[in-house]
């Protein structure tokens, strides 16, 4: 059971592999907070440009309104109840003192990103959050290989082995790049 602060804002954050879901779960939320006629913004990292600019599309094709944001200090100036960040290990690091001053003064943030990039390495936005958060939830994908509860994003050359460790540590992409896997399939690139 989750207790809802009566006063203030809080955090949440939603993370996980690559396909588990996070970006639906961050409309949901959104989605949910409208209904309820509170004033909403949706946030994407300028990074992102995979879908236009003024909209956040899901892997399963869920869309919503979104606008990307290329400086941290037009978050400042927004004026909403509920602000959603996708993406937020794409953010620039001094977005966990931004989102801490948007909870101080009273807004619901929620934040969705993977936990972990394709080497198994926690991303230093997302753990720093998570650290912060009131509530924080972990969704799994389904494993390509086994189908069994996958937790990791593996990297994918051109042949479907696995990326070489070795790769930048951002490399936008979908399908064609990753794949959901469980801790038992999961192959290091070395």
């Amino acid at each position: 059971m989750r207790i809802v602060p009566r006063h203030g804002g809080w955090l949440e954050v939603v993370c996980g592999p690559m396909f588990s879901g996070k970006s639906e779960e961050l409309m949901r939320r959104l989605t949910r907070a409208t209904i309820a006629r509170q004033r909403v913004e949706l946030l994407r990292p300028a990074a992102d440009t995979r879908h236009g600019p003024d909209e956040l599309v899901s892997h399963a094709g869920q869309r919503m309104d979104g606008r990307r944001i290329a400086d941290l200090d037009q978050i400042a100036a927004l004026e909403a109840d509920v602000i959603g960040f996708d993406e937020v290990q794409f953010f620039p690091e001094g977005i966990v003192d931004v989102i801490d001053d948007l909870t101080q003064r009273g807004v619901r943030v929620v934040c969705c990103g993977l936990d972990m990039d394709y080497r198994r390495r926690p991303w230093p936005v997302t753990q720093a959050l998570l650290a912060r958060a009131e509530f924080a939830d972990k969704l799994q994908a389904v494993c390509l290989v086994c189908g069994g509860p996958a937790t990791l994003s593996q990297r994918l050359e051109a042949d479907g082995s696995p990326a070489s460790d070795a790769g930048p540590t951002v490399e936008i992409g979908n399908g064609e790049r990753y794949e959901a896997r469980c801790r038992a399939c999961f192959r290091s690139g070395a």
